[in-house]
């Protein structure tokens, strides 16, 4: 909800989805600029999701997010926004992130992916 008021607050316009299965159904009926997604969010894994969002929506920039920790400190742990980026995300932010951060990544996957600087919409997907 933080991310949504953000957002909203900074001019974006936001399209809150429920989970991977919501996001699937949003992509089919609007058009999205950036798609932010959790990877670890209910129903859908966030991987997953990324990949099929990639395949349907391949010039949409994904920006995945991830605070994931491990119980166990002393095991090696996955690097779960390294294998997001070699999933299809653009960019990856570790939680927690700063305001700052997370404009900075949209700014920078938007005008990556719209280089005339049409910042119509953004999606939280998670």
């Amino acid at each position: 909800m933080a991310i949504e008021i953000y957002l909203k607050r900074n001019n974006f316009r936001v399209t809150i989805a429920g989970g991977g299965e919501a996001g699937l159904r949003a992509l089919e009926h609007e058009r999205f600029d950036l798609m932010i997604i959790d990877i670890f969010m209910p129903h859908m894994r966030g991987f997953e999701s990324i990949r099929i969002f990639h395949e349907r929506a391949p010039v949409v920039p994904l920006i995945a997010m991830s605070g994931y920790a491990f119980a166990n400190l002393n095991s090696p742990a996955p690097d779960f926004l390294r294998m997001a980026l070699e999933l299809g995300a653009a960019r990856c932010l570790r939680k927690p992130f700063t305001p700052h951060a997370l404009l900075t990544a949209i700014n920078d996957c938007l005008a990556e992916h719209r280089p005339d600087g049409d910042i119509a919409a953004a999606a939280r997907l998670g």
